[in-house]
């Protein structure tokens, strides 16, 4: 028998939103709303409202919490201080991914988490079997909600509702809001201007009512899952399961830079600078349609009518019309960037570009 699917804090508000809705990481999660390719076009132009409050969320707090999570976690929180938060992996110990996550440093003796939907209780159980006495760890992914206003008009859509809208990117600052309080962080994964706000779950339902009003008066209107999917996708921003996993290293995915390598610990550290040193098998890399046609994740890419990789994720570009891909190939091919491959689409050799993300230029500055 399956398990039930969970509910965010607003089910019944996509409801009412006339939302279309998919199982997404265990949660029943809002698709689209007016459709996919219109969500994503006003997230690009004006802004889009994302209701992502199936992320999980976890807590490390005690003495030297932040100095036990920086042993954990593959980036260094010493390049943050307190107010400011970073993205980084949780590993396995063979260099393979749990998740990846956002870790907002609160101060020395606390660290905020929101790491994937499915993966929270993965993370939690890994930071806490080597967690120090006197540092806790524990799931919060049901005591707040997590919104996203993303897009060119976010910061007056914040400003509209009296929340700070002049952070600098990934900074975040805890403020009262009129039924609560709310953590607002300049984060995003659309590759636009943009903000990521956690309400407490049982106030979440007026603040996003608030949200959604200033969205529409620029022009903008709720987007969902679809819409959060391409706008990602056009940017080469990893989706754990397709990018990341516990089969695919942050070298293979091209997320090195979130690997803290003079960090005397971490976990996966000694497998991971081993590839490091000689070479990582595969590299993920963008692929755009020559001819017509909508690329899908796992397609066989091919070269000279041999294999040498497949891809990880696929859609339709609204932005630059045309499909788009990511995909690991085998280092051993020799495929460089404006070299040429064909996807395997049902059959059909479908002629591709290889290129080096993002596919539209971002604005999340």
């Amino acid at each position: 028998m399956s398990e039930e699917l969970l509910h965010g804090p607003i089910h019944d508000t996509h409801v009412a939103l006339g939302a279309t809705f998919a199982p997404f990481g265990g949660w029943t999660m809002p698709v689209s709303y007016a459709g996919t390719v219109s969500e994503h076009t006003s997230t690009r132009t004006t802004a889009g409202l994302f209701d992502v409050s199936h992320l999980g969320k976890a807590v490390v707090t005690g003495p030297g919490a932040a100095a036990y999570v920086d042993s954990v976690l593959t980036n260094s929180l010493d390049r943050i201080g307190p107010g400011q938060a970073q993205y980084t992996l949780c590993c396995t110990e063979s260099g393979g991914v749990v998740d990846d996550l956002i870790a907002y440093l609160v101060s020395d003796d606390e660290v905020f988490l929101v790491p994937n939907a499915a993966n929270t209780a993965a993370v939690v159980e890994v930071l806490a079997a080597g967690a120090p006495d006197g540092v806790t760890v524990r799931s919060a992914h049901r005591e707040y909600g997590v919104f996203a206003v993303q897009g060119p008009r976010s910061a007056e859509v914040l400003a509209a509702v009296g929340l700070p809208s002049s952070l600098e990117y990934m900074a975040f600052e805890d403020v009262d809001f009129e039924h609560g309080s709310v953590r607002v962080c300049r984060t995003g994964y659309t590759g636009e201007h943009g903000y990521e706000l956690l309400p407490q779950w049982d106030t979440a339902t007026p603040l996003f009512d608030a949200l959604l009003a200033a969205v529409r008066a620029v022009g903008g209107e709720p987007a969902g899952l679809g819409a959060r999917d391409t706008l990602r996708t056009e940017m080469g921003y990893p989706l754990h399961g397709h990018e990341l996993s516990v089969d695919i290293t942050p070298l293979e995915a091209r997320c090195g830079w979130a690997v803290g390598w003079k960090k005397e610990a971490f976990r996966g550290r000694d497998a991971l600078l081993a590839q490091k040193e000689a070479g990582a098998p595969r590299t993920l890399v963008g692929l755009r349609a020559v001819g017509r046609g909508v690329l899908r994740p796992e397609l066989s890419v091919l070269r000279s009518g041999e294999t040498v990789g497949v891809t990880t994720s696929g859609t339709f570009s609204p932005s630059t019309k045309v499909g788009i891909a990511l995909a690991l190939l085998d280092t051993s091919a020799g495929v460089a960037v404006g070299d040429s491959v064909d996807v395997d689409v049902r059959g059909r050799a479908l002629a591709c570009e290889v290129v080096r993300p993002p596919f539209v230029e971002p604005n999340v500055r």
